[in-house]
């Protein structure tokens, strides 16, 4: 994976890390998101976050995401490939778009999926939590509701009737993990109004992945 300038810059520069340990350099962190990449600095909520893997090697897993068996429907495994031009991604690329986010690139989204009952629990730092349900006429939502969405947050212009998705933003999804479907859900919707495929990414893994990997994760 080609990894972004904005990464790569938080990775060469002489930089000091506040963690709970206290300040350590980043030759020091050991357990390192990749060889050449120890943590990732990016934006959330106004704040600067730092994200990498938990140090104590005898962490384990978060309990909201240990469990296996969840009944199945609703709870079903996701295929890998979620829809035709809907790009499936992992964790060192969703890392590449959050820090392409945090050096100024506006063309660029994360967007949490999940009700914010889950969300509260814990999220990828840099994301926006749009509910499933937002965008879903089955769920309550309406059009006006979903047009501000398109509008306000994504970046579509909607003229005459007709979606305009020139100057839309990439979207990435995400949610509980292959089991989950709200983000498949948020995906679904924004296809059936015409959003270009290639402008949204799933981050199949999601919360389930990012914690058995020791990621930071803020309150939502």
């Amino acid at each position: 994976m080609k990894l972004t300038k904005a990464m790569f810059s938080t990775t060469t520069m002489t930089v000091m890390l506040i963690v709970s340990m206290g300040v350590i350099a980043a030759d020091d962190v050991l357990i390192r998101i990749t060889s050449d990449l120890p943590f990732l600095e990016v934006m959330h909520d106004g704040k600067m976050v730092t994200i990498m893997r938990n140090q104590d090697e005898k962490h384990t897993v978060n309990p909201l995401y240990a469990k296996t068996s969840r009944e199945c429907p609703p709870f079903c495994i996701q295929p890998a490939k979620l829809a035709p031009g809907v790009e499936t991604i992992g964790e060192l690329e969703m890392l590449d778009y959050l820090a392409r986010m945090s050096a100024g690139n506006k063309s660029i989204l994360v967007v949490d999926s999940r009700t914010p009952d889950w969300v509260k629990k814990g999220t990828i730092p840099g994301s926006v939590n749009i509910p499933w349900t937002t965008l879903s006429l089955d769920q309550g939502a309406n059009p006006d509701s979903i047009r501000k969405i398109m509008e306000d947050r994504f970046g579509a212009n909607y003229q005459e009737g007709l979606w305009d998705y020139t100057n839309a933003k990439t979207l990435v999804m995400f949610c509980n993990g292959v089991w989950c479907s709200q983000s498949p859900n948020n995906i679904m919707n924004l296809l059936k109004h015409g959003y270009p495929p290639h402008k949204i990414k799933w981050y199949r893994g999601g919360m389930q992945d990012w914690e058995i990997l020791g990621l930071t994760t803020v309150p939502g």
